[in-house]
């Protein structure tokens, strides 16, 4: 099943909606920062989205406030997304369009409060506790509130592929007519569970990170929210991108390291390819993943060196906006999204000196060159991976 794709936008520490985001990229600016997030003092950098502690969100939403729902209140604003979500449901029926978000830890910082806050007695005290939020389906929950759309909605939580998954997801819904659209989207905010927990893995870099270097030392750890809205080819007029193929696997090698030979991600590549019906040789861009982890590059290196030519120009994304987790799938695919657009495509930020032993070559410095199908990675702990190709509609 195929997707138009009739909008979408994200926000993270690279820009707050589409042109911001265009400005950062074509200037390569990052939107990194020393760290300065409360309760953390680990010597690193991240990419954190200004102004959020300000959000408030709508009165009829306010008992659902966190850090990742002020984020994904904030992302939903930009580029007129709310006003053509309304229009859409106006026109099909708010019934007739799903919500799939995708989060790896969603409002834990605010479980995270709630537990340095506990009574005498060591139990949670009543304000705290707000089940609604303090879930992983918080996400899915607040989207839906807030846009009015009544269809299936559902949170996705694969560690870093699952807001990659939510395309495969609103493909399939659509395909057996459970829906005609689907506001897909995901959020994944800073707290201290996920910057501490990466350090405690030795994965935090001391410095920007620095994908497909010689000298990476690991994630730069980012926030972000981003969305899509799609619909079954041909419900509305114009042309539109589309999601041509997406593929899914789960090698299972080892719960935070690759399969060595990048077989789950191959898997996901070859599926997205087949269902698009294209060979390797017809994409023009992947979006890596590329989190400047030494394991994590050099493997999706060697997956890439086993399928494609080096006519494919490749690069990571995350040199601007750190490693956005449950959000980096959305967030690079708005980025694919925008490369088909502009022909602009991002080179790798902060690689300097590529890795000598990369057998596939990393485009380091923007480049401008049309794309007409483009593919984007998002592989997660656990072996959960997603891939995702994109096409231009044809002149």
């Amino acid at each position: 099943m195929h997707l138009s794709i009739i909008h979408h936008t994200a926000t993270s520490a690279a820009g707050i909606g589409l042109d911001a985001l265009g400005k950062s990229l074509k200037r390569r600016q990052t939107g990194l920062r020393e760290n300065d997030f409360e309760g953390c003092d680990i010597d690193t950098w991240i990419g954190r989205v200004p102004g959020l502690d300000s959000v408030r969100l709508p009165p009829a939403q306010e008992h659902l406030d966190s850090r990742n729902n002020r984020l994904a209140w904030l992302g939903l604003q930009q580029d007129g997304l709310l006003g053509i979500v309304g229009e859409l449901a106006g026109e099909m029926g708010a019934e007739r369009i799903g919500v799939i978000m995708g989060t790896s830890t969603s409002s834990i910082g605010d479980v995270e409060a709630a537990y340095r806050n506990l009574a005498a007695d060591g139990r949670m005290r009543s304000p705290d506790q707000k089940p609604e939020v303090q879930n992983l389906h918080s996400p899915g929950l607040f989207v839906a509130a807030v846009t009015g759309l009544t269809g299936p909605c559902m949170t996705i939580s694969t560690a870093c592929s699952s807001s990659a998954k939510v395309f495969a997801s609103a493909a399939r819904w659509i395909e057996c007519g459970l829906v005609d659209a689907a506001l897909v989207g995901g959020v994944d905010s800073l707290c201290l569970n996920t910057m501490y927990g990466f350090n405690s893995l030795e994965l935090v870099s001391p410095e920007p990170c620095r994908p497909s270097d010689r000298d990476r030392r690991g994630i730069s750890i980012g926030e972000a929210a981003g969305f899509a809205l799609v619909c079954r080819p041909n419900l509305l007029p114009g042309e539109f991108p589309r999601l041509l193929g997406y593929g899914e696997s789960s090698d299972a090698h080892h719960m935070s390291h690759p399969h060595p030979e990048g077989k789950g991600a191959l898997d996901a590549i070859d599926q997205a390819l087949g269902r698009a019906a294209l060979s390797a040789s017809d994409i023009g861009y992947v979006n890596l993943h590329g989190t400047a982890s030494k394991a994590n590059d050099a493997v999706e290196n060697r997956a890439l060196a086993a399928r494609f030519g080096h006519h494919t120009l490749a690069s990571s994304t995350k040199g601007w906006t750190g490693h956005t987790l449950g959000a980096a799938g959305i967030l690079e695919a708005v980025i694919v999204l925008e490369t088909m657009k502009t022909g602009v495509i991002p080179g790798t930020l902060n690689c300097e000196n590529a890795d000598p032993d990369f057998r596939f070559p990393v485009l380091q410095e923007n480049a401008e060159t049309p794309v007409q199908y483009a593919l984007s990675n998002s592989f997660g702990f656990g072996g959960n991976n997603a891939s995702l190709v994109f096409g231009l509609p044809h002149d």
